[in-house]
């Protein structure tokens, strides 16, 4: 209540304000045009027409929402407002003078054009100008406030576009306790500039001169603000970066505007800096027309990708949302964060595992779900190597049982996560999820062909890489030896892969599904997310430790220690003889692969399940070559 008389009383100034300006505009122009003869001889008509004319400039106000802007944030919006309310009044006097009063009344022009010109800049001088020094007044006391407090010295790295939004949140006060004294910018465009009063004063290169300089007239720097343009190709941040470490500058990041969430938040640098590339522009609308209203379940939803499926699920408005997890604390975690994003989803958590089919039957026919993302495996490739049974229970008997309980319960999609490591696979991990891909793809070709193409249900695969920062990936153990002080080991010099972001990826796992459910009718079943170019792991893991201040050889050593069970130096996106398709879904591409027929695939599926019963890993390996022939994995 209290503030809504605060917001009344100062409402009730601004109009105050400009109705005096209104007046004083009008009467000015007129002191201006005419001399005193001509001032007296429409001295009486001024004293009825001002007035008037300030309620009418009141309610012109009003309509073009001049009282609704505060005056603090006074901007170019305002201005324009100012200036096309200013002509609706400068037209009307004209409209006045001309066409309907003065000529009649008066044999001639009350007012005259050059009255009206002149009335024009007044008004809008009076009523830009007060609002610009408002603006400026609460300017120089933030900049005040903040000298005489204990502010930090900043300098900001990035483009001059992407530091304005920072330097007028400084101004606002929106940002507190911090002043910027200088911009290094990655853009010829930018240099010996000036952003609002901050200048330029050189690009990332030029940090340790810029903090030399500065510290000689008194203005120690004391943090970095990193902006998200800083982190693409060839601009040198990591070069920045050990330059700061170095200087004892502590170094935090402005998100980018398009990473949602707060964009004045700062925050540690990334690990999706680490790309270096821009990401792959996503279609919102699109994937909130899949989602929206619908009841989604998603398996193995306490792990990385997972959990972010189920985060973007709710952010894109799903009405129901099952999560299925093995993991007590991981299905923990997850319902916990999901309750913090908001939304009126009903989420649903489940203690489950994908092997359990009994189990699975029952969640799916109780929830019904119309789409089931299916993010449950095992996938850490040592790991397979040796424990190989796990590998065929979980990533191919589990996902069988996720496909045929999706189809009892009536679900409309299945989407199943699938990696690149399935072509061509020389691994227990490839292998597997190559299978379970090959029968999805059976199953989606059979109820296609049983339903005359109408299917009930679409089965496809999504493959994408190496995602960063999720469970298990290289990028935390990379920090935590770094932080240990090294070394940081990597397999091979020359082993390469793709990486993308956690959201990146589940963006595209989605963009993906609302291709294959959308019209007209696809037989496309795998897609594959588009990386970029491949990344060196040296090259990733020596970007990692300049990223923290440090030199590569010199503060943290890189050590190699050869290629483990069932790795190999660089991962295919597609198979020799899948074709590929251009399906015109940006960052998406698809492909036809090659499967056997159903009632094969299950036969395997059997033969499978009796092999790992027995312990027969000679079974598991023919079974899966005769499945997948590009299969080379071999029997230790």
């Amino acid at each position: 209540m209290a503030g809504g008389f605060e917001n009344y009383g100062r409402r009730s100034l601004v109009i105050a304000h400009d109705a005096v300006a209104t007046a004083a505009a009008l009467l000015a122009s007129f002191a201006m045009r005419f001399e005193p003869e001509g001032l007296a001889e429409r001295m009486d008509g001024l004293v009825v027409v001002v007035p008037l004319f300030v309620l009418y400039a009141t309610a012109v106000y009003w309509y073009f929402d001049l009282y609704r802007s505060k005056w603090r944030f006074a901007s170019l919006p305002d201005l324009a407002g100012i200036v096309r309310a200013t002509t609706v009044l400068a037209l009307t006097l004209l409209v006045l003078d001309y066409v309907l009063v003065a000529h009649y009344f008066y044999g001639h022009f009350f007012f005259g054009k050059i009255t009206i010109a002149l009335y024009f800049v007044l008004q809008v001088f009076f009523l830009g100008g007060a609002r610009l020094a408002y603006r400026y007044f609460r300017f120089t006391r933030t900049r005040r406030r903040a000298e005489l407090q204990d502010h930090i010295t900043i300098l900001i790295l990035g483009r001059a576009a992407d530091s304005e939004v920072l330097l007028r949140a400084i101004e606002s006060g929106a940002v507190r306790n911090m002043w910027p004294v200088g911009i290094l910018s990655p853009s010829p465009a930018d240099q010996r500039q000036t952003v609002r009063g901050i200048p330029v004063l050189g690009g990332f290169g030029d940090l340790h001169r810029a903090c030399v300089d500065l510290a000689a007239r008194g203005l120690e720097v004391r943090r970095l603000i990193v902006t998200a343009s800083a982190f693409v190709a060839d601009t040198g941040i990591a070069d920045a970066l050990m330059v700061a470490r170095r200087f004892g500058v502590a170094v935090s990041r402005l998100p980018s505007l398009e990473d949602g969430g707060n964009p004045l938040q700062l925050a540690p640098v990334a690990v999706e800096d680490l790309l270096l590339r821009p990401s792959v522009v996503i279609d919102y609308r699109r994937l909130r027309e899949l989602v929206r209203g619908r009841r989604v379940a998603v398996t193995g939803g306490g792990g990385s990708i997972g959990a972010e499926i189920c985060r973007r699920l709710v952010t894109f408005g799903a009405s129901r949302l099952l999560v299925i997890e093995n993991s007590e604390p991981a299905l923990h975690a997850v319902l916990e964060a999901l309750s913090l994003v908001g939304g009126e989803v009903a989420v649903e958590g489940r203690i489950a595992d994908v092997r359990d089919r009994r189990r699975l039957d029952g969640l799916f026919a109780a929830f019904a779900p119309e789409i089931v993302f299916h993010a449950a495996a095992l996938k850490h490739v040592p790991l397979l190597e040796c424990d190989w049974g796990e590998a065929v229970k979980t990533n191919v008997l589990g996902s069988v049982n996720v496909a045929e309980a999706s189809l009892a319960a009536g679900t409309r999609a299945l989407v199943l996560i699938s990696t690149d490591k399935a072509i061509e696979p020389v691994s227990m991990l490839g292998a597997t999820k190559r299978f379970a891909e090959m029968y999805c793809q059976a199953l989606d070709a059979e109820l296609a062909r049983r339903h005359g193409g109408a299917s009930p249900m679409r089965l496809i695969a999504v493959r994408f890489g190496n995602v960063l920062a999720s469970n298990g990936s290289v990028i935390p153990k990379f920090k935590a030896q770094i932080e240990a002080g090294g070394p940081v080991t990597v397999t091979h010099p020359d082993m390469v892969r793709y990486f993308m972001t956690i959201r990146e990826a589940c963006d595209l796992v989605l963009t993906a599904a609302s291709h294959a459910l959308g019209p007209p009718p696809s037989d496309l079943s795998v897609y594959v997310l588009n990386m970029g170019q491949p990344v060196r792991i040296v090259d990733l893991a020596e970007r990692m430790i300049r990223l923290s201040g440090l030199e590569p050889g010199r503060d943290i050593a890189v050590t190699y220690t050869g290629i483990r069970p069932g790795e190999r130096l660089e991962e295919r996106l597609f198979g020799r003889e899948e074709p590929v398709f251009d399906i015109g879904v940006a960052g998406v591409v698809a492909a036809k692969p090659v499967f056997a027929p159903l009632d094969q695939m299950r036969a395997r599926v059997v033969a499978l399940e009796q092999a790992v019963l027995y312990g027969e890993r000679e079974g598991v390996l023919h079974v899966l070559r005769d499945a997948v022939p590009d299969f080379r994995g071999v029997a230790a």
